[in-house]
């Protein structure tokens, strides 16, 4: 049904309407959640057209590991594709609060994961528990992700980092960190 739909996209000539360039308009790379109702939402709440965002989804759009594949992307997005701002935008009702490890190790059970393979993994250093690990706080994740990306040795100076959170039922955009009051205050002279 896919492959079908996509033969007759490509032979109507569809997908010229959606050739941008590869870098984006606004020059802002986002990281995201990849929650289903932010898809078409989150850009409409932000007035961003298609080619306009670098948008790098995770669930819950975190940044964990400064050296991680997130992290990469975004400076990807900053040194090679022409971005210069970095928005973290996590949202309400967000499937990564209060996630439980053990019940995601369970439902990976029922889908015939056996315990030999957790066995092995848990043997091998990785901390199943840990790394299956939501947050508490959307606020509190935002911020976080901001800290990492803001503070990353190898981020431009001068590359602003916002950390906003939407309700995905209305689009309204909270701001957590102001990404030009945080440059302002790291590059005030210390006093």
């Amino acid at each position: 049904m896919i492959l079908a739909y996509n033969e007759e996209f490509v032979t109507e000539r569809t997908f010229e309407q959606y050739q941008y360039s590869r870098y984006p308009a606004k020059r802002m790379v986002i990281v995201t959640c990849m929650d289903a109702r932010l898809s078409e939402m989150l850009p409409k709440a932000m007035n961003l057209q298609g080619g306009d965002a670098k948008i790098i989804k995770n669930a819950g759009g975190i940044v964990t590991q400064p050296f991680g594949n997130i992290m990469r992307s975004i400076l990807v997005a900053l040194y090679e594709l022409g971005a210069d701002e970095v928005f973290v935008i996590g949202h309400h009702e967000c499937g990564m609060t209060g996630l439980d490890p053990e019940l995601v190790m369970s439902h990976m059970r029922d889908r015939g994961i056996s315990e030999n393979t957790l066995t092995t993994l848990l043997n091998s250093g990785m901390d199943l528990k840990r790394w299956l690990t939501g947050f508490d706080s959307v606020w509190d994740s935002v911020a976080n992700s901001v800290r990492i990306v803001r503070n990353h040795p190898l981020k431009p100076a001068n590359v602003r980092v916002h950390g906003l959170i939407i309700d995905p039922q209305t689009g309204k955009l909270d701001v957590v960190v102001d990404g030009y009051e945080q440059q302002e205050v790291s590059e005030s002279p210390a006093g």
